[in-house]
C-alpha cells in the first residue's frame, strides 16, 4: 500500500512547507529530530467489476512535532504548567490526540467527515475501518530500540545490521547521542571487542528475537543474555565479529539511565557497556529527568493505544499504530521489535478490546535535513559547536492553532514573570475548545 522512503518522503514535505521557521534549528548551528503521525486511507474501486477492493491510498500528515529537550526533575512543576517531556515522539503524539479530539467532536456534532463513526455500543465510537496510522521518526526512539553494535567499516548513518548483533549490549541512539570517542572513559576504539554471549535457563518457546538482555560479564566468562532465543550455532557467530565479516568495534554511550529497581548498566569497555531490554529515563544535563524513554514509550502506545485515557471513555476501542517507519540513521530492526513488541509479549490481564500489537516496522533510506548528521555534514569543519535546538514544534490537523512553538516546556518567548499567565500554558497541556 506505502513504502517507508513514501512516508518520510511525506513528512520531510510537511516539515519544510507547513512548519514556522520559528523553533527550527539555526542553520549550520543547531540540528533536531523529526516525528509525524500519518493517515493512511484505503480508497475502494467501486467501477471495477463491482469490487470493493481498495486499490488506491491516500497519505496525510495529520500531526508532527520536532524536539530533543527534557525537563530535570528539579524544574518540574505541581501545577502543571510546564512540558516534562519535548522529544519530537512525544509531541507528535500529543498533536496526534489534539487531531483525535477534534475529529470526535466533528462526529458527535454530525458537522463534517469524520474518522469516527458510531460504535455498536451506544454513545461510544470507533475509528472507521478504511483507515489506519502510520507513525514516523527520522531517527530510531531513544532508549532500548537504540542499543545497537557500532561496525569497524560503519561511516553514521549506518546500515541496518544483523539479527545476532541487534541483540548484543550496545547503544542508546537518541537526541545526546554519542560516539564512544566522546567520553572520558572509553576505550582505544582500535582494540578488538572477544566478548561471547551465553543462553540462560528458562527461556520459553515461541519467544523467537524478542529478547530480555541480564548481566553482562568480563574476562573468561562470557556475558550472558536472558530471555534470548538464539540457537547454538548463531551463538557460535557472536564472537566480536558481525556475520558479513565486519569487526564490532565499540558501542555508543548514552547518559540515559535505567530506572530504579532495575539492573544498571555494567559501563564496562566495548560491547558491554549497556544491558538491553530495560527501562529508561530520558537523559539528562546533569539534572536527571522523571521522563521515560521514547522506546518505553511507543512500546506502552503499542498496548494501550494513543488515544489516552479521557478519549478511551468515549471509543470502544483504543487507537492503535498500525506500522513505525524510521528515518536513515543508525538502525536495527531486531532491536526496534524488541523494544516495540518483544518486551510486552508476557503483558497479561488487560481490559477488553486492549492486547500487544504486531505494529509493521520499517526504515526508510532518506536522510531528515536538519537531523545531526546531515547538519555535521554541510558544516563539515565549520567554526563553532553543534548543538541541539532548544526549541520544539508542535502542529496538529485542527483549524484553531495548529501551532505550538515552546522552549524549556513554555511556549518559545515566555518571560520568567509572565510563567504564571495563561498564556504561558502550551497547547499540547489541555484540549480546551473540546466539547460533545
Amino acid at each position: 500500500m506505502w513504502t517507508a522512503d513514501e512516508i518520510a518522503r511525506l513528512c520531510y514535505e510537511h516539515y519544510g512547507t507547513r512548519l514556522p521557521k520559528k523553533g527550527k534549528p539555526e542553520p549550520n548551528r543547531e540540528w533536531t529530530l523529526l516525528a509525524a503521525v500519518v493517515k493512511v486511507q484505503l480508497v475502494a474501486d467501486r467501477a471495477c467489476g463491482g469490487s470493493n477492493r481498495p486499490t488506491q491510498v491516500t497519505k496525510e500528515v495529520v500531526s508532527m512535532g520536532t524536539g530533543t529537550k527534557c525537563i530535570g526533575q528539579s524544574k518540574m512543576r505541581k501545577s502543571g504548567d510546564i512540558l516534562n517531556d519535548s522529544h519530537a515522539e512525544v509531541i507528535a503524539r500529543r498533536s496526534f490526540q489534539r487531531y483525535l479530539h477534534y475529529q470526535l467532536h466533528l462526529a458527535a456534532a454530525l458537522k463534517e467527515d469524520s474518522i469516527f463513526v458510531p460504535g455498536t455500543q451506544r454513545g461510544l465510537w470507533k475509528l472507521r475501518p478504511d483507515l489506519l496510522f502510520v507513525f514516523f521518526s527520522s531517527h530510531t526512539p531513544c532508549g532500548d530500540a537504540s542499543i545497537i553494535p557500532m561496525l569497524e567499516f560503519e561511516d553514521q548513518p549506518c546500515c541496518p545490521v544483523s539479527r545476532d548483533w541487534a541483540n548484543n549490549p550496545s547503544v542508546e541512539a537518541d537526541g545526546n547521542l554519542e560516539a564512544p570517542e566522546n567520553k572520558k572513559k572509553c576505550e582505544d576504539l582500535g582494540s578488538p571487542v572477544t566478548k561471547k554471549m551465553r543462553l540462560e535457563p528458562g527461556i520459553p518457546d515461541g519467544v523467537g528475537h524478542h529478547q530480555s538482555f541480564g548481566n553482562q560479564e568480563s574476562g573468561p566468562i562470557p556475558p550472558s543474555i536472558s530471555g534470548s532465543n538464539l540457537t547454538t550455532q548463531e551463538l557460535a557467530t557472536v564472537t566480536g565479529m558481525a556475520p558479513s565479516g565486519a569487526k564490532v568495534v565499540d558501542v555508543y554511550r548514552t547518559g540515559a539511565k535505567c530506572v530504579p529497581g532495575e539492573a544498571g548498566d555494567s559501563g564496562k569497555p566495548g560491547a558491554a557497556y549497556h544491558q538491553v531490554g530495560l527501562l529508561r529515563v530520558k537523559p539528562g544535563r546533569g539534572d536527571r529527568t522523571c521522563s521515560m524513554s521514547c522506546s518505553d514509550k511507543l512500546a506502552r502506545w503499542n498496548v494501550l493505544g494513543c488515544q489516552g485515557a479521557l478519549l478511551m471513555h468515549l471509543l470502544e476501542k483504543p487507537i492503535y499504530l498500525s506500522a513505525v517507519v524510521i528515518g536513515r540513521c543508525p538502525y536495527s530492526q531486531e532491536a526496534m521489535q524488541r523494544a516495540l513488541t518483544g518486551r510486552c509479549q508476557n503483558v497479561s490481564a488487560l481490559p477488553k478490546g486492549f492486547g500487544v500489537q504486531e505494529v509493521k516496522i520499517q526504515q526508510s533510506g532518506l536522510l531528515f535535513e536538519h537531523s545531526r548528521c546531515a547538519v555535521q555534514a554541510k558544516r563539515a569543519d565549520g567554526p563553532g559547536r553543534l548543538v541541539p535546538c532548544g526549541a520544539a514544534i508542535s502542529w496538529s490537523a485542527v483549524p484553531e492553532q495548529p501551532l505550538d512553538v515552546t522552549a524549556n516546556g513554555f511556549p518559545q518567548g515566555t518571560t520568567k514573570k509572565g510563567i504564571r499567565c495563561l498564556q504561558a500554558r502550551s497547547q499540547q497541556l489541555g484540549c480546551s475548545g473540546f466539547q460533545l
